[in-house]
């Protein structure tokens, strides 16, 4: 029983002895009782950003051709609205081999000689010497790309700026009129366009009886300082005389008059009808045939006649007319018509009279025939 006593101290002995022979890890201090817990890591994250790439059809569109020349050749992108002062000259150039520009219809219609227009290797030139009043409005410009089959627009070059030529003393764009006749059409909005010549100036919208200044309320009526008043939704109870009346730097001025007719007829191809005073006519007798549309009092319509004699060269009378007609409540229409007369009826004037009613959006074809009694 000894002998296993001593043994046993032995063993021990010697697992000591290799424990504390093995060398101490590194960097490494006896732990503390509780030091095994496990401790949460903070780790500092750089935050990363993303960059949105922009497409290039995305650069394409936002796009601009358009620079201001300014004094001792200096060269600017003209902001959307642009200012200058009557008697003042600008000259605009896009870059490209085919510029074609837009301007205001009023330097158009007198075939003004202020203005030029020459197209440069690398870029068109637009050049207004001593603007006036009248000139304020957009001007715009873009490339065409011409190939064999012709030239297009390319939608992705061009540029803009709506320039206003300021005067003291005219507040308003002026008009070549002193009254003028707004159409409204119920199905799409309609403008009064008392634009001025000062972006900053206060504009209110009057009607003449009763007296009164109608509201804008941004959602029916809205102002736009590019166009005027906008009628988003014209009714009929719109109808009547309206003007506009304006304050800017101490002057006050009023616009010229408007009368707003009411639409009734929808917008389309004419509404064509066709009668003959007569569908039997005795030889020698003489007749007419009538073709009335009844059309928007705004759109032209243009009349052609197909008749019997005609491939043999027989004299008819053609006559071709029109007049706006109020129907009540402020609703206006035009009525357009074309009368073709025949005199001394002879066999070759038998047959079908043919009319075709055209306008801006579509024709329409009427016939009757016309026979011998």
């Amino acid at each position: 029983m000894k002998f296993w006593f001593i043994f046993s101290l032995i063993l021990v002995h010697e697992a000591l002895q290799n424990v504390l022979s093995q060398p101490a890890a590194k960097g490494k201090r006896p732990k503390e009782p509780g030091e095994n817990k496990i401790k949460p890591a903070i780790k500092k994250v750089k935050p990363k950003i993303t960059k949105l790439k922009e497409s290039p059809e995305t650069l394409a569109k936002v796009q601009s051709i358009m620079t201001q020349v300014m004094d001792k050749g200096r060269f600017q992108k003209p902001p959307a609205m642009l200012s200058m002062r009557a008697g003042q000259s600008m000259e605009l150039r896009c870059k490209g081999e085919k510029i074609s520009w837009s301007y205001p219809a009023y330097l158009d219609t007198y075939r003004d000689s202020r203005l030029s227009i020459k197209q440069h290797d690398r870029y068109g030139q637009l050049i207004l010497m001593n603007a006036s009043v009248a000139d304020t409005g957009d001007f715009a410009c873009w490339a065409q790309n011409c190939d064999s089959h012709g030239c297009r627009k390319d939608e992705s070059k061009s540029g803009s700026t709506y320039v206003f030529f300021t005067d003291k003393g005219e507040i308003f764009v002026p008009s070549s009129s002193y009254f003028q006749i707004v159409y409204l059409h119920p199905d799409k909005p309609a403008v009064i366009p008392c634009r001025v010549t000062v972006p900053s100036a206060k504009v209110t919208l009057h009607r003449e009886f009763p007296a009164e200044e109608l509201k804008v309320d941004g959602t029916n009526i809205i102002y736009d300082v590019k166009k005027g008043f906008v009628y988003q939704h014209p009714h009929s109870n719109h109808s009547g005389v309206v003007y506009c009346r304006a304050e800017a730097r101490g002057v006050r001025q009023i616009s010229i008059k408007y009368q707003l007719l009411y639409v009734e007829v929808p917008s389309g191809p004419p509404s064509a009808t066709i009668t003959a005073s007569s569908n039997k006519v005795r030889s020698g007798g003489d007749f007419s045939v009538f073709c009335n549309v009844l059309g928007e009092p705004d759109v032209e319509v243009e009349f052609t006649w197909i008749y019997p004699g005609q491939e043999y060269g027989r004299p008819v009378g053609i006559q071709d007319s029109w007049r706006l007609v109020n129907r009540g409540i402020g609703h206006t229409t035009r009525i357009s018509k074309s009368i073709i007369s025949v005199e001394d009826f002879e066999t070759i004037d038998a047959g079908y009279y043919i009319c075709k009613a055209q306008n801006l959006r579509g024709q329409t074809t009427l016939a009757t025939r016309v026979d011998r009694g």
